[in-house]
């Protein structure tokens, strides 16, 4: 398996692949998304299952966590209809709020069954290894495993956090927010399962809120 490094950042790394270079995968957009979770699954099978931890300590709040992240998530557009459009959120370095799923496909229920499946189950499991499994503790120290799960220090806190809103383009800020709120439950519960569920609810009432109010720019 080389690396211990591999198991937590792996599945990472092929999702953004993913992202940066879907227009090239031999198959219909129909069948992307099927496509993407299907492997995306083999490849948290194969090389990270034995450090995926879905056991919760606290439920009351992980679903707490979850929802409130969800609210904080979608408030400001709901309060200030026009605020994503300053520059501050879209411009060069950012991009500009869009859908990742075409019009045509917005009624087909294959593609919003393995969409929801990809944001609801892959993308908790596939971030949450590694930005709180892997980064925040090889932050504190490269030989990462000396470092326990939840284990607090200034500049892992705060960098993880800035590179987790970074990777949310025009939704920066609120993926910031997000950061900070995960972060946190990671050194509140030491718990890799917390954290995971925490982002799968948010991820999952995003997703419903998506399909239902036809939201598709969170998408």
């Amino acid at each position: 398996m080389g690396s211990p490094a591999v198991r937590y950042t792996l599945p990472f790394l092929v999702f953004i692949a993913f992202l940066a270079g879907h227009q090239y995968l031999p198959v219909s957009e129909l069948w992307e998304y099927p496509l993407r979770v299907a492997i995306m699954g083999a490849v948290i099978w194969y090389f990270s299952r034995e450090v995926v931890d879905l056991r919760v300590r606290n439920w009351a709040g992980t679903i707490a966590m979850g929802i409130a992240v969800f609210v904080i998530w979608i408030m400001p557009d709901l309060l200030w209809p026009h605020y994503r459009e300053s520059i501050i959120f879209q411009n060069s370095l950012t991009g500009k709020v869009t859908g990742s799923v075409p019009a045509a496909l917005q009624s087909s229920m294959l593609v919003l069954v393995f969409r929801t499946l990809r944001a609801a189950i892959i993308v908790p499991i596939v971030e949450e290894l590694f930005w709180r499994g892997w980064m925040m503790r090889w932050i504190i120290n490269p030989d990462f495993e000396k470092v326990a799960l939840g284990a607090y220090a200034a500049g892992a806190f705060w960098i993880t956090a800035a590179l987790f809103a970074s990777e949310h383009g025009p939704y920066w800020e609120v993926g910031l927010i997000a950061g900070i709120a995960y972060n946190w439950w990671m050194i509140r519960t030491r718990s890799l399962g917390d954290c995971i569920w925490a982002h799968a609810i948010t991820n999952a009432l995003l997703s419903a809120y998506v399909i239902m109010q036809g939201q598709w720019q969170y998408w």
